[in-house]
């Protein structure tokens, strides 16, 4: 059932509980915000607005193969003045070919000679501050949106009276509806007595193309073990109204009640039918995608649910197995995507990758652990990047350290479900039986309703449930994710045909250009560089392709003034790399095809910034860091056909292998001492050998290379920073 979320949540309006609750308030994630008309001015706007008061942002592009050095460069402050002021700016840059916007973005070339950011987009919308497009939570019942009526009917259910508020949200409301005939003592069922009824208005995020989302995953879920049914359902006005039965508190409500720690058998009974009902929705093909303890609900006080565990708000459910062909839906990563409750959520849902099976049960054991100890590591982060704190501190978090003072059950239960693969079927029996050593021999006398988990333990056979956690504890398999956090070479061999390449190390600033030199003499290019411990890699060989190559040491990251004046040249941005302490070394090249290019520094890795880019055409041709900062080039006319992103506080070894098995191949690496990122790229000429392979050492793989070469395997790309040993 709906139920009121607490802690930060995004892609969605916050739902709503249902439970009977007195003094029930509102606990969607809390901000400091400003009003302004309807809508509010969130933290990120005004972070942005500090931030960028110290300085104006330009974008830059010009015609490839004009000489525009003539024209002066003009430029506007993109915040940090009046918005008429910054409009005026804008419109006349407009007709000077150059716009200001709230991105670090330089490029070149292009039919119009102008790239650059909508300006609109930059004030609006996301993350990177202004307005947001959220309403402010409990705007509906103040003259935003219509009145609720006094008695509701819909979808043929019968009269019911609204009477007192159980919960409200930023898009609904749940009100107790006391049915006005008709009625039977039953507290459950579509007869009884007291029901709850979610209002939705149209007018709202989750209704923009009709009936809320929620209601066709009740469709298919409703009424099976531990999903509350849906009774009613249809539009009365201006608002989709949903009838459901009344719950019990939450576990959240029975946590937060007690003065001590949830028992160990307490906890035990919520795993082991927490996993039976997370197995029947699995079976119906939805993942929930929001499990914590605020969205399992306890049935209602002095009936005969009482003991009984619920799961609601399907909100957030997707779907894990396409409907059509009944196959594993399609493995992918967005980045700029993030689904549930920061506290709870899975790692994988903090890495924007596609939700599956495995990560509701991790979602599960961070429920259990919480309930039992009371507080997680990561609580109490706050700010923008708090999810990617969050993120950060849950993959450094060992399972020894988690779990300490916990039963040993619920350290075992994190191990397996951590290290499930995307598309791996759980072993929901297994699962279970880790925490039967736990329970009270007489399911009566549990504190929680144990049936679902029992049915499940009988189909499988109790025994059999036994043997198989003994069986794979003899052969481990590989773990996807554990392990210990390194700083390593990331290495990457595509399959040439024969040629020369040459690869130098711990390089000095002084002796870079002697081995530059000494290569170009040989009829060498580079193709690649690289950076450890201040301290340059240079790789270069025959089979570049480029006519010409020049290159720049700098003290600034991705020195501008000298990258446009090479781009005046005709130079294209071919190879970059940076030191910590923000020094770069940017390698720009003539015949590399490019048409146009664009590049971008940002202190986190932006995705959202190479997203729209690919929207336009451009796709990554080099990456680099320097320190915690990214620098990201894009170009046209790449010779690449899609591309996507890999990006992990690891390595994304599981995520590369499915991007290889969808013909993408590593064209770009960078990382910094807390992620690795990978570009995949599908070429539009398929080469005929596709052979590539990826290598992680301590040291600079000098041996490795050269085992490569006898093989016809060249270095393609490499980097230095953060992977898993």
């Amino acid at each position: 059932m709906p139920e009121l979320r607490r802690g930060e949540r995004r892609n969605r309006a916050p739902s709503l509980d249902l439970r009977r609750k007195p003094g029930d308030r509102a606990a969607v994630g809390r901000k400091s915000e400003h009003k302004v008309g309807n809508y509010i001015r969130t933290r990120a706007a005004v972070a942005k607005e500090a931030a960028d008061a110290a300085g104006a942002i330009v974008v830059v592009e010009k015609e490839r193969g004009k000489n525009r050095a003539g024209k002066k460069t003009r430029t506007r402050l993109g915040v940090g003045r009046k918005r008429a002021k910054v409009a005026e700016g804008a419109a006349a840059a407009d007709k000077k070919g150059v716009k200001a916007v709230c991105v670090e973005e330089v490029g070149v070339g292009g039919g119009e000679g102008v790239q650059c950011e909508n300006p609109r987009e930059a004030m609006v919308g996301d993350n990177s501050g202004g307005l947001s497009a959220n309403k402010v939570t409990g705007q509906e019942e103040e003259g935003s949106t219509s009145p609720f009526p006094e008695r509701v009917q819909v979808g043929g259910s019968p009269m019911y009276k609204i009477e007192r508020k159980l919960g409200k949200g930023g898009f609904g409301q749940v009100f107790v509806g006391r049915r006005l005939s008709g009625a039977n003592e039953r507290t459950t069922g579509s007869g009884a007595t007291e029901v709850a009824l979610k209002f939705e208005h149209r007018s709202s995020k989750g209704c923009n193309y009709g009936p809320p989302y929620e209601w066709q995953v009740y469709n298919h879920l409703g009424g099976i073990h531990g999903v509350p049914r849906v009774h009613y359902k249809g539009k009365q006005g201006d608002y989709y109204i949903m009838v459901m039965d009344m719950l019990g508190p939450s576990l959240w409500d029975t946590w937060n009640s007690s003065s001590e720690p949830m028992s160990a058998e307490k906890v035990a009974c919520i795993a082991a039918e927490s996993i039976s009902i997370l197995e029947k929705m699995h079976s119906k093909g939805y993942v929930h995608g929001d499990v914590k303890p605020e969205n399992f609900l306890m049935g209602q006080p002095a009936t005969p649910q009482e003991k009984k565990l619920y799961l609601v708000d399907l909100g957030l459910a997707s779907r894990w197995r396409d409907s059509p062909s009944g196959q594993h839906v399609e493995y992918d990563q967005r980045p700029d995507v993030f689904r549930g409750t920061v506290r709870y959520a899975s790692v994988h849902a903090h890495l924007g990758r596609t939700a599956s099976r495995r990560d509701d049960l991790e979602s599960l054991a961070y429920t259990l652990i919480f309930l039992h100890r009371g507080r997680l590591p990561w609580q109490g982060y706050q700010g923008d990047n708090k999810s990617f704190l969050v993120c950060k501190k849950k993959m450094a978090t060992s399972p020894d350290m988690l779990c300490y003072s916990c039963p040993p059950p619920l350290k075992q239960f994190l191990e397996i479900v951590v290290n499930m693969k995307f598309d791996e079927e759980p072993n929901y029996s297994k699962l279970i039986s880790l925490f039967l050593g736990l329970l009270g021999p007489d399911p009566a006398m549990r504190p929680v309703n144990t049936d679902g988990a029992q049915k499940i333990i009988y189909q499988v056979g109790q025994k059999r449930g036994r043997l198989t956690i003994e069986e794979e504890d003899d052969q481990p398999k590989k773990k996807v994710r554990l392990g210990v956090p390194a700083t390593q070479w990331i290495s990457v061999y595509n399959a040439r045909m024969p040629m020369k390449q040459r690869y130098h190390y711990n390089v000095t600033e002084s002796r870079l250009a002697q081995h530059v030199d000494r290569g170009s003499a040989d009829g060498l290019h580079i193709s690649c560089v690289a950076s450890c411990s201040n301290l340059w890699a240079l790789i270069m060989d025959a089979g570049t392709g480029f006519s010409s190559q020049v290159h720049e040491l700098s003290p600034h990251f991705l020195h501008k003034e000298w990258i446009m004046e090479q781009w005046e040249k005709n130079y294209y941005i071919s190879s970059i790399a940076g030191l910590n302490n923000g020094t770069s070394l940017v390698v720009m090249s003539k015949g590399t095809g490019y048409t146009q290019q664009s590049y971008k520094v940002s202190d986190s890795f932006p995705f959202k910034w190479i997203n729209k880019k690919w929207r336009e055409g451009f796709h990554v041709t080099s990456m680099a860091t320097a320190g915690s900062r990214w620098g990201v080039v894009m170009s046209r006319n790449s010779g690449f056909s899609d591309q996507v992103v890999e990006l992990d506080f690891l390595y994304p070894s599981e995520g590369i292998h499915k991007r290889w098995d969808n013909g993408y191949r590593i064209t770009s690496t960078a990382a910094t001492l807390d992620q690795a990122a990978l570009i995949l790229s599908v070429p539009k000429r398929k080469t005929v050998d596709e052979t590539q392979e990826t290598l992680r050492t301590s040291a600079f793989p000098s041996t490795h290379v050269k085992e490569k070469w006898a093989k016809n395997l060249y270095l393609a790309a490499i980097c230095y920073g953060r992977t898993v040993s």
